[in-house]
């Protein structure tokens, strides 16, 4: 691999605060795919299997060297190539709390505002507002309904999930049994009971959250990555110098035939096709 001097062929990531080496992957390996099938932690759905539904959702953590930051993301894993999140730390629901242990707030509202029914997209809809709420732990109401765009329901409906989750918005009084999202979820003209009392929700605490694994934020977590598999090969160089090299190598074709290489950033087409 003489473009990329000292490169890896091994993924390393962070999976709910847990190191996961993967050693020769295939690089046509989605993330949703390795997370369920691997590893095993199936609260991560596969629905769509096109980035539409977002029941896949998870939250993808990485280190910004120049800023000097962690930024989290929500993704669709069954877009996600395992290769691309290389060096950052993912996140899926079965991290943030469960019923044998305690469940996060995040959780808990989507439940007690009646925000579930077959339940198949609530753990898109709770990883959407998890990393909402680690980049911002008081959004407002309209960055809160932004933050589902990429969400669907097909039963429940939006009402319930979205009056739930609006009392972590930052004009919610959180008065307790007279707070706003009370009178809000009540509907007098029906004599319909409230959906749910929001003095009984756990108070989000961002002090209480997992910290950034200190070991993605050594340069040998950005180290060069080159893997063969199969069909594909999946390079990351870390360098400019090491990008032209590759370009070099791998000459980009402008006739029909499949180019023989892509570069992948976002990636809301790789993973599909």
């Amino acid at each position: 691999m003489e473009c990329l001097p000292n490169a890896t062929s091994q993924i390393v990531v962070y999976v709910n605060g847990k190191e996961v080496i993967e050693r020769q992957p295939d690089p046509e390996t989605t993330l949703l795919y390795f997370l369920r099938n691997k590893l095993h932690l199936t609260g991560s759905k596969l629905g769509c299997g096109e980035g539409g539904c977002g029941a896949c959702t998870v939250m993808v953590s990485s280190y910004n060297r120049e800023e000097d930051v962690i930024r989290h993301v929500a993704v669709n894993a069954c877009l996600t190539p395992l290769c691309s999140v290389a060096g950052m730390a993912i996140t899926t629901v079965e991290g943030i709390g469960s019923t044998r242990t305690s469940l996060h707030p995040v959780q808990e509202r989507i439940a007690k505002a009646h925000g579930s029914q077959c339940g198949f997209c609530t753990p898109g809809f709770v990883m959407s507002m998890y990393t909402l709420l680690r980049n911002n732990p008081t959004p407002s109401e309209e960055e809160i309904e932004a933050a589902f765009e990429g969400n669907l329901c097909r039963c429940t409906g939006y009402r319930s999930i979205l009056e739930g989750y609006k009392t972590f918005a930052k004009g919610c009084c959180k008065k307790g049994k007279t707070c706003c999202q009370n009178e809000q979820n009540t509907d007098n003209e029906q004599g319909s009971p409230q959906l749910f009392d929001a003095s009984e929700f756990t108070p989000l605490d961002p002090s209480q959250e997992p910290i950034f694994p200190p070991a993605l934020q050594l340069r040998e977590a950005e180290r060069p990555l080159g893997v063969k598999g199969p069909r594909v090969q999946w390079y990351r160089p870390s360098s400019l110098d090491q990008l032209l090299a590759l370009r070099v190598k791998f000459p980009h074709h402008t006739n029909r035939d499949w180019p023989k290489y892509r570069i992948v950033a976002g990636n809301s087409e790789i993973g599909s096709y």
